[in-house]
């Protein structure tokens, strides 16, 4: 297959799914947005982080600059060359990393010994062992969760945090995913739900992606992927998803965002009920620059409200014409000019 060909379609499925890269550059009636240009890290390597497990993680950027940690998104994801390129990379010393049981990091999709609190621990030691201080949390959906928990475990160790695309996995917000949706995208969720014997919830989407059939299991992660795709943007045709969905080089990051995202899920993301919530006061002195399309049908920006509501100090940026993807022109503005005042 023609690379370019290839890296469109990984670029798509992480763009919808993933949440934190980007095109290079987007042509808009308003004129055209650019990223930083495109960098290669400095330093790539693996860190033992548990007996089970070692995550892959690489530094771009100034080794002398201000620290920003880029969490990806699922989970399930991994960390893309995109995401370096929101930040200055002579201000930036970027930090990426591959999440437990993904990408890079091993081994590949292994559920014991990953849970929430083992990915902070996990962000915790890489702070460590790469001796900093205070660092700037990046990340969306399901890293804008991953970032909050890890600030409020460790507030003493966050100098900002650039969240978009807002996810607290609350039973609301869970309930949301797996059923709202449907009075917005009624065809695909009932394609979606035609694929399961019984009405789809995160345990069952679960127990059939983690089936020992390899037939099976690729079948219900494709029906999971597929339904992410047609509602993470605001106009994603069939054609784009069929594509990727028959691509045998995305299959291993297919399984891995339908077995993540749906075992996390269906353990509440392994956080108590509004926790995320009722530990704002934690983190309420340090600054949080909230990013929220405003027709993000998998991270409502309700969510992001209430969130701001809880933290007096923070900014708050509702993108009108946006839905939760980073490649919407709206949300790439407003990340690009918050990581600029940051500097």
């Amino acid at each position: 297959m023609n690379r370019n060909r290839m890296n469109r379609k990984i670029l798509l499925i992480m763009v919808l799914l993933g949440g934190l890269c980007a095109v290079p550059k987007f042509s808009t009636a308003q004129g055209t947005v650019e990223l930083w240009p495109a960098i290669e890290p400095f330093k790539t390597d693996l860190l033992k982080v548990s007996d089970i497990h070692t995550i892959y993680y690489e530094l771009c950027g100034n080794p002398k600059g201000k620290p920003v940690f880029v969490l990806h998104g699922g989970p399930g994801a991994q960390s893309q060359p995109f995401y370096r390129r929101f930040f200055d990379p002579k201000k930036y010393l970027i930090v990426l990393s591959d999440q437990r049981g993904c990408g890079r990091s091993t081994p590949f999709a292994e559920l014991e010994g990953n849970t929430t609190p083992d990915l902070v621990g996990d962000i915790e030691k890489l702070r460590r062992h790469l001796g900093l201080d205070k660092i700037i949390i990046f990340g969306g959906s399901w890293g804008s969760t991953l970032g909050l928990a890890y600030s409020q475990s460790y507030p003493r160790n966050v100098s900002a945090l650039v969240l978009r695309g807002i996810f607290t996995s609350t039973k609301s917000e869970i309930q949301h995913y797996y059923q709202g949706v449907r009075l917005f995208f009624p065809e695909a969720f009932d394609r979606f739900q035609g694929e399961f014997d019984a009405p789809v919830s995160p345990e069952l989407v679960a127990d059939k992606v983690r089936s020992e059939q390899p037939g099976s299991r690729a079948r219900y992660s494709q029906a999971w992927i597929r339904y992410e795709l047609k509602i993470a943007e605001l106009e994603v045709s069939d054609r784009e998803v069929a594509n990727i969905l028959r691509t045998p080089a995305l299959s291993r990051l297919i399984y891995s965002l339908a077995l993540y995202e749906n075992h996390y899920l269906a353990n509440g993301c392994f956080l108590a009920e509004n926790q995320l919530f009722d530990q704002a006061d934690k983190i309420s002195h340090i600054p949080a620059y909230l990013v929220n399309g405003r027709y993000d049908m998998i991270c409502p920006p309700i969510t992001a409200y209430r969130l701001h509501e809880k933290l007096p100090e923070s900014k708050l940026y509702i993108i009108e014409g946006a839905g939760h993807s980073m490649s919407e022109e709206g949300i790439m503005k407003a990340l690009l000019r918050i990581m600029r005042e940051l500097e």
